[in-house]
This record gives structure tokens, sequence and C-alpha cells, in this order.
């Protein structure tokens, strides 16, 4: 599992990389699909839908850290196509608000990756504490920041 997890995060992260300098809506994209499996993982695993390991807890801690500590380069002036992502103008119009939003993101998934160890959270109990702080901040960023279907 933990070999699994491990070569998942890379295959997500090399084939962002791939698309990252042609084309950043598409690599932001593929960020947030990478953020949402993250999260629908830890979300089976905190409803006890999916066994929890501690390397499922890291993979999903390790995804949401390498979004947030990227995401923000994928949104430069001239890329707030709508039509291909779920990116709201408000991004570019209250660039320091959603930047902070985004702080936030970065900060809580910085805290877990630390407390989570090399090995993950031990325990169900544990990787609770360190997921729920990470997902509660995609809401504010979600709701100001993220167009609806």
């Amino acid at each position: 599992m933990r070999k699994l997890a491990g070569l998942l995060g890379v295959f997500v992260i090399a084939g962002t990389v791939a698309v990252a300098a042609d084309d950043p809506i598409t690599t932001r994209i593929s960020l947030m699909d990478a953020s949402g499996a993250a999260t629908a993982l830890a979300g089976g695993m905190l409803k006890e839908q999916v066994p929890y390991s501690p390397a499922a807890g890291k993979a999903a801690i390790a995804s949401w850290h390498a979004v947030a500590v990227s995401f923000g380069d994928y949104l430069p002036e001239g890329s707030e196509d709508a039509s291909r992502s779920h990116a709201a103008p408000k991004i570019w119009e209250d660039r320091a608000g959603f930047d902070a939003e985004l702080a936030k993101f970065e900060e809580a998934s910085d805290a877990a990756m630390k407390a989570s160890g090399k090995d993950g959270p031990p325990d169900l109990a544990s990787f609770q504490k360190l997921a729920q702080p990470v997902m509660g901040t995609c809401k504010g960023c979600h709701e100001n920041y993220r167009l609806e279907d």
C-alpha cells in the first residue's frame, strides 16, 4: 500500500509538471483533481468506508501539501478563462484575499505534514486531527474563489 500511494503521488505530480510550462489552466485543473482525490480518500477513511492505513493518510496529506505550495503559481494574469476551469474572476480581482486563503491551506497542510511523521498518522483518530483543519481551509476558498458547475 505504501509503495502504491507513493507511486500515485509521483505520477500525479510528474504529470502536472509536464503540462505546467505550456498550460497553467490545465495544470491547476490537474492540481485540484489531485487535491480532490486526496479529499475523497480522506473522507472515505474518516467515514470508515475505506480502511485506514498510515501510508494512505500520509499520501492524502502529502498530496494536499504539494497542491498548496504550488497551486498559486498557475494563476497568472491572462489565465482567467472560466470556460475551462472553475476559477472565479474574483481570484484576479482580489488577489490578496485569494493569496490569504491559499496561505491558510499551505499552513494547515504544512502542519499536518510535520505532525504526521515519516510513516503517516498511526491511527484514524490521529489522522482526523490532522486532516480536518486542512479540509476546512478548502471551504473558504471554494466559497469565494470558485465558480459553481
